[in-house]
């Protein structure tokens, strides 16, 4: 997807591509949902989007790059 974000961003962001909540993810990757906030703050830097909404459309326009 970007080279910027780390793996664990990329697997976040895929998984916000998929309409998952925080406490979701939180659970499937076994980590805390503040853990998931802030990892989503930081992919939301890097990738200049305002919301995790814009985040799911750019994972979703970028997936063949993944």
């Amino acid at each position: 997807m970007n080279e910027d974000l780390t793996d664990r961003e990329q697997e976040i962001l895929t998984y916000l591509s998929k309409g998952m909540t925080n406490k979701e993810i939180a659970s499937e990757l076994c980590i805390s949902r503040h853990t998931v906030k802030a990892h989503i703050s930081e992919i939301l830097r890097k990738l200049n989007l305002r919301n995790r909404i814009n985040a799911a459309i750019y994972a979703l326009s970028h997936n063949s790059e993944s």
